[in-house]
C-alpha cells in the first residue's frame, strides 16, 4: 500500500478522532461514527488506520463500501465544479 502524505487530511483525520475520544465520554457527541470517520480519513496515511479500515470493513462491509462510494462521487463533483470554475474564469471565449 502507498501511502499518501497530506497535511490537510493529516489534521482532519486526527480531529475526528479526537472528537471521537471525546464522544466516547460526552453525551451529546457519537463517538464511534467520529472514530470511524477519523479512521477514514486516515487509511491512507497510516498502516494502523488502513489496518482499522479492514477491521471495519469486515464488520461492516456494505456501510464501508458506501462511504467509499460517497467520496468517489464527492471527488467527482469537485473536479467538475473545479473546472467550471476554471472556464468561467477564463471568460467567454
Amino acid at each position: 500500500m502507498e501511502y499518501r502524505p497530506s497535511i490537510k487530511r493529516k489534521a482532519a483525520g486526527f480531529s475526528l478522532l479526537f472528537l471521537g475520544v471525546l464522544g466516547t465520554v460526552l453525551p451529546i457527541l457519537q463517538g464511534f461514527l467520529f472514530l470511524a470517520l477519523g479512521l477514514f480519513v486516515l487509511r491512507d496515511q497510516y498502516a494502523w488506520a488502513h489496518s482499522g479500515m479492514e477491521k471495519l470493513r469486515r464488520r461492516w462491509p456494505n456501510q464501508v463500501a458506501g462511504v467509499e462510494s460517497l467520496e468517489g462521487r464527492m471527488i467527482g463533483w469537485f473536479s467538475r465544479q473545479r473546472e467550471r470554475l476554471r472556464l468561467t474564469r477564463r471568460g467567454p471565449g
